[in-house]
């Protein structure tokens, strides 16, 4: 069974999204692991000709889906949350730090693993297909995506490695990366953002290890979804998931906005997550959206 928890762009951000283990999702850790390496500004991309676009050493076709622009191309390989010093590095370490210390394996070692390198260049199947996104979903229009061509786009959320993190045998996992939205500039949007977001799953011992008489618990029965659960979950797991969630998000929001936060949670709706929740932090008078979580869907893991 697994969790999962996205935090969003560090203003606010326009709104769009079992196996033996159930996920969360949750905040980045540390960036041992990554599977790719930064890409300097310089190479980032170029249109040698108007049939193809030059992107991170990669040539993709233009069709009739193509709608980057040049100046967006420019900003891809800036990697600004890699930069030391910069706002977003100092935010992503904070975050790093307080998941290393927090959180730690049976040897003491850090029990989520980071992932920065990432490329901000995904099929459309990673970035809505493997989420579960239907077809016609409003979030695959062009109006809000950059598209490279029908198959390539620049990532809408860091959720696009999603799949392909787990499915490397990973349990425990944060990203962090630039994503690119078709936004109107204000002074809160901006086409290109920046998403951080956390993934664990749990075994049926991790999940009730501490539970008294929790070895008679189970994971998953053959229910009926409701508006609290998923039908193949038990009452108890998603409980004890959601519970674990809040928590986890709670005491980092308390380390990064310091002790006395006001906090509220709202119901909401992901495709890829079931329960879902907005958490809302009460910031120089105003309550302020800050992030998305959820139980991911056991379909999604499964699949």
């Amino acid at each position: 069974m697994a969790m999962l928890w996205k935090f969003m762009r560090v203003a606010k951000y326009s709104k769009t999204a079992l196996s033996p283990k159930v996920e969360v999702r949750g905040i980045p850790t540390s960036s041992r692991h990554s599977s790719s390496k930064s890409v300097p500004s310089d190479f980032a991309a170029s249109t040698p000709c108007s049939n193809t676009v030059e992107l991170l050493g990669n040539s993709y076709p233009q069709d009739d889906y193509s709608n980057v622009t040049e100046k967006i191309l420019s900003k891809v390989g800036k990697n600004l949350h890699n930069k030391k010093h910069h706002p977003l590095w100092l935010i992503k370490e904070r975050v790093k730090d307080h998941f290393y210390k927090q959180y730690t394996g049976r040897r003491g070692t850090p029990l989520f693993s980071v992932y920065d390198g990432l490329s901000p260049v995904v099929t459309v199947q990673q970035n809505f297909d493997s989420l579960l996104i239907p077809p016609n979903h409003i979030s695959r229009r062009k109006e809000d995506n950059y598209y490279l061509n029908r198959d390539h786009m620049l990532r809408a959320h860091t959720s696009a490695h999603q799949w392909d993190l787990i499915h490397s045998g990973l349990d425990a996992f944060l990203a962090v990366g630039d994503v690119y939205r078709r936004d109107t500039i204000d002074n809160t949007h901006y086409p290109v953002f920046h998403q951080m977001e956390g993934v664990r799953l749990f075994s049926c011992h991790e999940l009730f290890s501490n539970i008294k008489d929790g070895e008679g618990l189970q994971l998953f029965e053959q229910g009926h979804r409701t508006p609290h659960k998923q039908e193949c979950h038990t009452m108890e797991a998603v409980r004890l998931v959601e519970f674990n969630l809040k928590q986890v998000l709670t005491k980092l929001m308390t380390q990064l906005f310091g002790d006395g936060l006001q906090v509220r949670w709202v119901d909401c709706y992901f495709p890829f997550t079931h329960p879902s929740f907005e958490m809302e932090i009460n910031f120089q008078g105003e309550w302020l959206e800050v992030l998305g979580c959820g139980v991911m869907e056991q379909q999604l893991v499964n699949s």
